[in-house]
């Protein structure tokens, strides 16, 4: 836990470092004077609002499931693979992996509600019912079967859909993250990772409104390793997905609802998952961890420990990513 607990130090540093722009973006509210359009595209750090392009054989499309929108890019053949992305990111985060993946697999990337062009309603940012989400999705596309992975938010909504539809899932991978509620590691990280209270404030989300750009390149180090890991496109499109209205306010409430989500990981876990189960950690985030953390919730689960990674795993190592997720899905 060595590594956690300086994990932790690095981020209370951080925090106290944000104080003044804290405090800077506050008083600017105080102000009540709206930005003008071009100031606006210049601080959030876009110029096209256009959702960035996947690989030329998947497209973008949106369905009505659960009661909201959500939009997904869709591509390839074969078996349905639903990858599912976490906080910081959206769909995009998979766009190095997706060609080589839909080479063997029908790939389904979602926006999670509450970021890009999915629906950002009031409530139900717990992961029990985001999983619900993405299992009405994969009806409506018409498969009775998925694989499944999930990274950061993406691993807790993943968990959700197995622990829920386990019978409807053949493998799923859990990456670089952990499960609220199961000890004794949540408590662990969660003290010391300063961010899960700030996302979780009822104002975040109005301090951050207008700086994303800011607030996302300054995050983003804090819990990588590798130096500037995202390529200039990715980084637009991450910080497009939060900047649209009500992005950043409505992926905060991912956090605000860990304690539900926390109370129904309880529950989940009293039956453990059956299926093949793969527990990928980035070697300077969550390696030290994940697979003692999945194996209070699952019977059969492997580990890959992704080499020289923090918590971006796909961008700070594609090529083992992709290769260890290839040989975990593919294994007969």
């Amino acid at each position: 836990m060595k590594t956690i607990y300086k994990i932790g130090q690095k981020n209370r540093m951080f925090f106290l470092s944000l104080l003044p722009v804290i405090f800077l973006l506050l008083t600017s509210f105080n102000k009540k004077e709206a930005p003008s359009k071009s100031e606006t595209s210049q601080t959030v750090g876009i110029d096209d609002p256009k959702p960035a392009n996947p690989p030329a054989n998947f497209k973008h499309q949106t369905a009505l499931v659960n009661g909201v929108k959500i939009h997904y890019v869709i591509g390839g053949k074969g078996e349905p693979l639903v990858l599912i992305h976490g906080f910081g990111q959206n769909w995009y985060m998979w766009n190095r992996l997706l060609p080589e993946l839909s080479k063997h697999f029908t790939v389904i990337a979602p926006d999670l509600r509450g970021v890009g062009e999915s629906d950002k309603p009031e409530g139900g940012y717990d992961k029990k019912t985001m999983a619900k989400d993405i299992h009405e999705l994969v009806k409506k596309l018409g498969y009775n079967n998925i694989n499944l992975a999930g990274h950061d938010i993406g691993l807790m909504v993943a968990y959700a859909y197995a622990a829920q539809y386990g019978n409807e899932v053949k493998k799923v991978a859990l990456m670089d993250a952990l499960l609220p509620g199961i000890e004794p590691v949540w408590s662990q990280v969660s003290a010391s990772a300063w961010w899960f209270g700030f996302f979780a404030w009822p104002a975040s989300g109005d301090i951050v409104k207008g700086r994303e750009k800011e607030f996302l390149t300054n995050f983003w180090p804090m819990v990588g390793h590798v130096k500037d890991p995202f390529t200039a496109e990715e980084t637009a499109e991450f910080v497009r997905a939060y900047a649209v209205k009500d992005g950043a306010k409505s992926t905060f409430k991912w956090f605000g609802n860990f304690p539900q989500d926390g109370k129904d990981n309880l529950e989940f876990a009293k039956t453990k998952l059956k299926m093949p189960l793969l527990a990928m950690g980035g070697e300077y985030f969550a390696a030290a961890f994940l697979k003692d953390h999945s194996l209070l919730v699952a019977e059969n689960v492997t580990e890959s420990k992704i080499a020289g990674a923090g918590h971006w795993l796909v961008q700070e190592n594609t090529a083992q990513v992709q290769k260890d997720l290839l040989a975990f899905f593919l294994a007969k």
